[in-house]
């Protein structure tokens, strides 16, 4: 059996995380980065048995960064931690992997229910998905959710720790030559709270000011 370790990004995600963590597939072990909560987050994962890291520096790289740099096992996977995405969707990410047939694995979101993704978060990740593609990046998505070699991920050597890490992190994998499968997943709307980047138009737009950044810092 693949054993992986999940990297879990948190900002007061008390009342989504038993049900993602209920859900994670035998032998995946959940690493929840705990980036500076001001709710029971901390306390919910440890309860449940997960690996809890306090990564105090704000941000989106910052936490999955301190995540990776906690796990251990050979393979990695990165996965919200809001419930907007089904854990049971890792191990087929994993295994296209672990057969060699890419380099990562990585989610494209097709959205169930009202409301599960927002127009302008959809839009602004249409217009970022068809630059990568231009760039030869052939993916459809910047998803949340992804599995790879941990070994393979460190030498890419990702430095953003803001909103603009998943897309540095595929434009460093295309230049790279990596072979990247994407895999249809669904998304629901998200559990407890709204989210801190989809969730309003300020948020969106504050991440696709971070991923402008990157876009123009990587050629």
């Amino acid at each position: 059996m693949i054993t992986a370790d999940v990297v879990l990004p948190c900002l007061n995600e008390q009342d989504a995380l038993p049900g993602v963590l209920g859900r994670l597939p035998a032998g995946y072990r959940a690493i929840v980065v705990d980036n500076g909560s001001t709710d029971d987050t901390a306390k919910v994962a440890a309860a449940a048995g997960a690996t809890v890291v306090h990564e105090p520096r704000k941000g989106y790289g910052s936490a999955v960064h301190a995540g990776v740099l906690a796990a251990t096992a050979e393979y990695l996977c990165v996965l919200d931690a809001d419930g907007s995405l089904a854990p049971e969707a890792l191990p087929e990410l994993v295994a296209a992997v672990a057969s060699g047939s890419a380099e990562m694995s990585v989610g494209r979101r097709v959205p169930l229910g009202a409301g599960a993704w927002p127009w302008h978060a959809r839009a602004g990740n249409m217009v970022i998905a068809a630059l990568l593609r231009r760039r030869g990046v052939a993916v459809h998505d910047i998803a949340p959710v992804r599995a790879v070699r941990r070994a393979a991920l460190l030498e890419l050597d990702v430095r953003d720790r803001a909103s603009g890490y998943p897309l540095e992190l595929l434009l460093r994998a295309g230049a790279a030559g990596w072979r990247l499968r994407e895999f249809d997943v669904e998304y629901r709307p998200r559990t407890g709270g709204r989210s801190k980047v989809s969730g309003s138009l300020r948020g969106t737009v504050r991440a696709a000011t971070d991923m402008t950044a990157v876009l123009a810092g990587i050629r």
